[in-house]
Formats: C-alpha cells, structure tokens, sequence
C-alpha cells in the first residue's frame, strides 16, 4: 500500500517576488512544482496537493473593487471560489504534463472545497492574514487612506494588505477528497485554504468575508485524511532562527516543545513563517506522524532527509 501524503504550496511560489503574476509566469512556475511533486509520485506516493492564493486573492478583490461601477462584485469568499478553479487548472495542466513526461498513467482531480468557520471568531476583529501584492510604504499607506485597507509589513518585503482570518473548523469535502484519493487520483483541493462558509442550525451555508490560512486548514486536512507526511513548501529551504540576521541558523530536526518555544519567543512573524510552525505543531499534536517545511526546490533532498525542516512524532 501506497504511503500518503499532503503537500500544501504556497501560492507566492506561482508568483514569485518582482512578477507581475501573469498566466504565463504562474504556469511556468507551477511546472517547476509539480515537476518535484511528480518525482514524489514516481518514487511511489499518493500525494494531495493544496495550494495558497494570497496573490490570486488579492488580485481578484482588486479588480472587484476596481470594476466596481461596471460590473457586479465579488464578496471575499466568492474570491476564494474563483481564485481555487484558476490555480486548480493551472496545477492540473502542470501535473498532468509532468506526469506524462514521466510516462504514468494517472488521474489529475481539482476538487472546490468548502471550510467552516465560526463566525463569532476574534479573527474577524483584527486582520492578519496578508493578500495581494507587495506595495511600497508610501503606496500602502495611499491605499489604507482611500480605500479602508488594513497594511502591515510583511517579512521585510514590503507592505500588504490583510484580511480576517478565523481558524478552519471543517473541511466540508472530506469525504468526497478521501473517495478520490481511494480511485487512485492525485487530489488537488483546499485551494487557498478553502472557501470560508459558515454553517447555520438548519444546515444551510452562507459565504464568510475572510481567507483562511491554507496552512491551518491543509494542518486539519492532513490529520483527518491520517496521511504518512504533511509538507508545507515554501520560499525558503527550511525554518530558521533569527531569520536574516547576522546570527541566523536554520533547524534540520526539532521537536514540538522547541518550535513551540521558539515560536513563543517570537521568532515567526504571523505573515510568514507563523502559521507554518503552527500547523506543523498541530497536526503532529493531533495525531501526525511526520511533518516538514521546506522549499520545492529541495523536496527530493527533504524527502532524503538532507534538506528541511524535520517534525516528527
């Protein structure tokens, strides 16, 4: 039997710094991932594939916001929505590509996927959750002026917009992501953390204005789908210390307590590196067996054990 796993890409890894984020880049960039990832699957996994759209998201509210005296607009959640169908399609080509080069004869399956939050989360107070582009301090603060929009500085890139976003609750799909994995599909799903709904007493669902931090939710996935390994890919090639500075010093293998104890110390920034640690520690406390963090570029070493951040049981 097949060992399982759940990759969670960053959607900054379909748009990489100083990009415009055209289609052409973003297909190019997602065949350098899902070249690593077809590796994976060639070596003998399953693998999930879920993917961030900070970017995508961002891009889309603002063409709403832009449009908004042509055409109707579109909530938060319906950004999400969009933003999934876009990148799944993008990933779907690039898999399907790279596993024909490879010669295996395997199906590519894009499920939209819906998450439940709660509604009376404090997320909803104090936005954190970074989408869109990089702005400068200058053009942030015009935009925070005219259009209401909550900035901060993101990782020492720039500035970025941030919205609300509450804790995943439900992944409301599972069942049906658990019956495809099963047909023996590579599984994209959970694109951009999932689409954040709310669940009412009789049973209807209403959208949610926020992004859920696909970490948390590919976290909650992963432990319920019982995978063998959860692997968020990044920018960088592992978790560091003293990130930038002087003293810097990556971690090849920790414990919970340590990243626990280092993320109390402050040492990753919420709209970074934060959610990451986060979800490694969680979905280890919850029952994981083993977790990394590290960059596509190095998952074949990762996966070797000679590259990334290592979490285990």
């Amino acid at each position: 039997m097949a060992l399982k796993a759940l990759i969670a890409v960053g959607g900054n890894s379909l748009i990489r710094a100083g990009e415009r984020g055209t289609i052409e880049e973003q297909l190019r960039n997602a065949h350098a991932t899902a070249k690593s990832i077809v590796q994976m699957i060639k070596s003998g996994w399953d693998v999930v594939v879920t993917h961030g759209n900070g970017p995508q998201a961002g891009a889309a509210l603002l063409r709403s916001e832009r449009a908004a005296g042509e055409v109707y607009t579109h909530t938060l959640d319906m950004c999400v929505a969009t933003t999934q169908s876009e990148i799944g399609y993008i990933m779907q080509r690039a898999l399907e590509h790279e596993l024909r080069a490879e010669g295996i004869d395997k199906l590519v399956a894009v499920i939209p996927t819906m998450v439940a939050v709660d509604p009376n989360d404090p997320a909803f107070k104090k936005p954190t959750k970074p989408i869109g582009p990089f702005y400068t301090r200058t053009v942030a603060e015009e935009k925070k002026a005219s259009l209401g929009w909550d900035i901060v500085e993101d990782a020492a890139r720039g500035y970025r917009r941030v919205v609300a976003s509450p804790e995943p609750m439900e992944v409301l799909q599972l069942e049906l992501i658990k019956k495809v994995i099963d047909m023996g599909a590579c599984v994209v799903a959970l694109g951009g953390g999932g689409i954040p709904v709310i669940k009412n007493e009789d049973g209807s669902i209403e959208g949610s204005e926020a992004v859920i931090d696909k970490d948390r939710s590919s976290a909650l996935l992963a432990a319920k789908l019982g995978v063998d390994l959860f692997i968020i890919s990044t920018d960088a090639d592992q978790v560091y210390i003293n990130y930038k500075k002087p003293d810097m010093k990556g971690l090849r293998n920790t414990t919970t307590e340590e990243l626990q104890k280092l993320s109390d110390e402050g040492q990753f920034p919420a709209g970074s590196m934060g959610p990451k640690v986060e979800s490694v520690i969680k979905f280890i406390k919850n029952g994981g067996k083993k977790a990394i963090i590290t960059s596509f570029e190095c998952l074949k070493d990762a996966l070797e054990e000679k590259a990334g951040t290592h979490l285990e049981k």
